[in-house]
């Protein structure tokens, strides 16, 4: 098929240097580069990089052994001759999409999710299904609890003169707060005429949009946004296994593993070497394109010795290398069974997995053979480049520091089930927000920010994070001062 050229001459007139498509595209595609190398050029240039621009889906799917990069056996026939291109990703499945409207002749819809990207990638987009990752959308709104601390956060707070008082969050408060990472519900509301420079036209009004969050509620009611961690329109894996891809959500003090990674050994390798690292070479070999771990090295790439010997294999199920779940929670605890962790209910009914005496749930969490299983998968990591007694000495310091948090969260806890106990603060069995009143957020400081901090910061030796840094000395201060407040009150 022809190139389009009027593509190439413009990226160059603007100073873009880009590489033409070194595979055949599709006409749908080349209609529709034609006008959105004018319409929206860094789009157009961005998938100009892209592998799928690269190469046919036939010659992706022609790949053999470790190097291959897509999991799909075949691929519908019109797709195997061409490039993946705008018309593969936003007209290949609209017949299936809620919001496909007419666009220049094509039936086309906005939103690509998973299920498109099924397409070629069956096993990652399978595994992202399974993860906890595609349900962080639910598992926030769906918690009563966690929708509790929320409201807390995000209500807008007004004074009567007398009290302080919370109206609900709005909707873009929320997708532009919390759903902005957990994602939002993305729902088609009617349509709308615009003028554009081709005249008017019709597109879909849609709710929740726009969002990358990781568990975005589809249209088409698949989970997550691939685009999350793979940015369009290039999707790059250069990209995906950098930190500052993690770091988008994965940086403050309610989870603050990006800044702790930055000062820890590795982080510093990274920041010294990386610019020699070769990152999209797959399968991704130690010692040779990399010589220090990311995000991505430990828990979702393929990683192969010199000698193609497996070390680790790919999965997009992001706590398949984890026994832990270390934030976001009261007490560390083993990983859910289930990616729906609304599911699970302590003794006293609470969307929990752990009692508020810190006790793991006694249903819906994995088993300790489990936990090994996961514990001994990310030691296969952590042996490609160290011995193994620094692998297991540095994991019995791991343990002991969650014990340890979890008993500070236990004694802050204890505190302040004594506060509710005694009506100086109104708790979840008086019918009260536990997360609004000074005192309770003192607490939730204690877990969400402060044990957090530290757990990170002994799973990624971060050292100072571990200490006064939102670490140790918070813990102990907070304590101290939840403490005195309650001998005060109770007086």
């Amino acid at each position: 098929m022809k190139r389009c050229y009027c593509l190439l001459v413009l990226l160059t007139a603007v100073g873009w240097a880009v590489e033409s498509p070194a595979a055949s595209i599709s006409a749908a595609t080349e209609e529709c580069l034609a006008c959105h190398v004018e319409a929206t050029p860094g789009v157009v240039a961005d998938w100009e990089r892209s592998r799928h621009a690269q190469m046919t889906t036939g010659e992706a799917l022609a790949v053999q052994g470790l190097a291959r990069k897509v999991s799909a056996a075949n691929v519908p026939e019109a797709l195997a001759e061409v490039a993946v291109g705008c018309a593969e990703c936003h007209a290949l499945n609209a017949g299936d999409q809620p919001g496909t409207f007419e666009h220049n002749g094509y039936e086309v819809h906005t939103v690509v999710s998973p299920k498109d990207c099924r397409t070629c990638h069956v096993e990652e987009a399978d595994q992202f299904q399974q993860n906890l990752m595609a349900y962080a959308h639910g598992n926030l709104v769906n918690n009563s609890l966690y929708g509790q601390l929320t409201l807390a956060v995000n209500g807008t707070q007004s004074f009567d003169g007398q009290a302080l008082n919370a109206a609900p969050e709005n909707e873009q408060t929320a997708a532009d707060s919390c759903l902005a990472c957990h994602g939002t519900r993305i729902e088609v509301k009617g349509t709308v005429v615009r003028e554009t420079d081709l005249g008017e036209m019709t597109f879909p009004v849609l709710s929740g949009w726009p969002n990358r969050g990781v568990g975005r509620v589809n249209p088409d009611g698949s989970l997550g946004s691939c685009a999350a961690c793979h940015a369009r329109h290039q999707f790059s894996i250069e990209v995906a296994r950098k930190p500052h891809t993690c770091s988008q959500c994965h940086r403050g003090p309610d989870v603050p593993a990006a800044k702790i990674y930055q000062v820890s050994k590795h982080g510093n390798l990274y920041e010294s070497l990386s610019a020699r690292w070769d990152f999209s070479a797959v399968p991704w070999t130690l010692g040779k394109d990399f010589t220090a771990p990311t995000c991505a090295a430990c828990h979702v790439s393929l990683l192969v010795t010199d000698g193609e010997q497996v070390v680790a294999s790919r999965t997009h199920r992001m706590n398949d290398r984890l026994p832990w779940r270390i934030f976001g929670v009261i007490y560390a605890h083993p990983h859910p069974e289930s990616a729906d962790t609304t599911v699970l209910r302590n003794s006293a009914g609470l969307p929990l997995a752990t009692e508020l005496t810190g006790e793991p749930v006694k249903e819906g969490l994995i088993s300790a053979d489990e936990m090994d299983r996961r514990r001994r998968a990310l030691h296969q990591v952590c042996l490609g480049c160290h011995g193994a007694a620094w692998v297991e000495g540095h994991w019995v310091r791991f343990e002991n520091t969650l014990a340890e948090t979890n008993a500070m969260t236990l004694a802050a806890t204890g505190i302040m089930t004594t506060a509710w106990e005694k009506g100086l603060a109104q708790g979840p069995g008086s019918g009260g927000n536990p997360f609004d009143e000074a005192v309770e957020k003192a607490w939730v400081e204690q877990w969400l920010f402060y044990g957090n901090s530290v757990r990170f910061s002994s799973a990624m030796m971060g050292a100072d994070y571990g200490v006064f840094d939102n670490g140790r000395w918070y813990q102990s201060k907070t304590v101290r001062e939840m403490k005195d407040w309650l001998d005060s009150r109770s007086k």
